[in-house]
């Protein structure tokens, strides 16, 4: 499907032109900022490609009306148009796989939006999905607009330092994870640990990839990456392949204890109490989570995984929140050094005023 000169065309490019330089400042050495750029600019190509499709299949309909009325919203004079949650709903050809792999990374784009994360352990955290979500967009553009729009032939794959870490590496690694990146590191693996397994097998969802050297070819001319379609593979090689997987595979699984140590808002009510000799009401404990910005404030519209999970997570089976020890831990120590008055969390709390928790236990 070759387009004419017109918004499609120049929306369409806009996307592709948006995932190579994400490809781009991914591959890039040295780079720090790289997959917190990757995703910002992959959500924009992703939200563009939809805003092509969509132009070109219902016309210039993809934007948010006001509540009750037929006239748009719009931002600085523009209509505002659908973000990508809204385009995902709206298209409706998108696989399990595809539809975990964009959410996760919607919700990592709005955690690390305020947060400066220079370290590079997210690349490695996140590769397979980074790469899935590349993989996804290039299928979804050929799938909408035909093979001539693939950008599969503009990329290629970046060298690799294969070297292994010893375990004092990565023992030294982990000591020196941020407190932000290592609030990061958990949602991941409570995000993964959500999804049902075939979801999470899925190549859409995360590309899982064994590395092998090669030891020798059996023509010269072979070229040095190879791929093997697993469909083609004798029961022998498919045996050997998934032992390997086996062994390699880091997904942490705590369905059954997800919740292990969790604490509802009574009980943490009841331990400050024990701990600290001070009762404090629920009102006072909503005043106190939302000041110090543990968990969003009741009733809102915002992101409920937006947590900060040292102290407090966001169980959507159960749709509620459940508390750590670290949070009655912070509010004793808060209380025992009379740092804050009850009539100061009230009226912050009224003000709509946040704190560093840190600084105050």
């Amino acid at each position: 499907m070759k387009l004419r000169k017109g918004k499609t065309k120049s929306i369409l490019e806009s996307a592709v032109d948006s995932a190579l330089l994400a490809v781009e400042v991914f591959n890039k050495p040295r780079t720090t900022f790289r997959t917190q750029a990757y995703i910002s600019l992959m959500v924009i190509a992703w939200t563009r490609l939809f805003h092509a499709h969509f132009n070109q299949t219902i016309g210039e309909k993809y934007y948010y009306k006001k509540k009750g009325s037929t006239r748009y919203e719009t931002i600085d004079g523009d209509r505002r148009a659908w973000d990508l949650k809204t385009c995902m709903r709206r298209y409706s050809g998108l696989t399990e796989g595809e539809l975990a792999n964009l959410e996760l990374f919607i919700k990592l784009r709005n955690k690390i939006e305020h947060r400066n994360i220079e370290k590079r352990e997210l690349d490695i955290l996140l590769f397979g999905e980074c790469q899935a979500l590349l993989s996804n967009f290039e299928n979804l553009l050929v799938k909408l607009f035909g093979a001539e729009y693939s950008i599969n032939e503009n990329l290629t794959y970046s060298l690799q330092f294969s070297t292994l870490r010893t375990e004092e590496q990565d023992r030294a690694t982990k000591r020196a994870l941020s407190a932000d990146v290592a609030d990061i590191k958990k949602f991941v693996e409570t995000y993964r640990s959500s999804l049902p397994q075939n979801t999470f097998n899925s190549q859409e969802y995360s590309i899982k990839l064994i590395q092998i050297p090669k030891i020798s070819n059996t023509n010269r001319n072979d070229v040095a990456i190879e791929f093997v379609n697993w469909n083609t593979l004798n029961s022998e090689d498919k045996e050997s392949f998934q032992k390997v997987d086996a062994i390699i595979k880091d997904r942490i699984i705590k369905h059954e204890v997800v919740n292990l140590g969790g604490l509802k808002p009574g009980k943490v009510i009841d331990l400050i109490k024990k701990e600290s000799g001070i009762k404090l009401s629920h009102h006072d404990h909503r005043c106190l989570f939302t000041i110090f910005g543990v968990r969003p404030k009741t009733n809102t519209t915002a992101d409920p995984f937006d947590t900060n999970t040292k102290y407090c997570h966001y169980d959507e089976v159960h749709q509620d929140y459940v508390y750590h020890q670290p949070w009655v831990d912070a509010i004793v120590s808060l209380l025992k050094k009379d740092n804050m008055k009850k009539h100061m969390w009230t009226q912050a709390f009224k003000q709509g005023r946040t704190y560093d928790i840190q600084e105050y236990i």
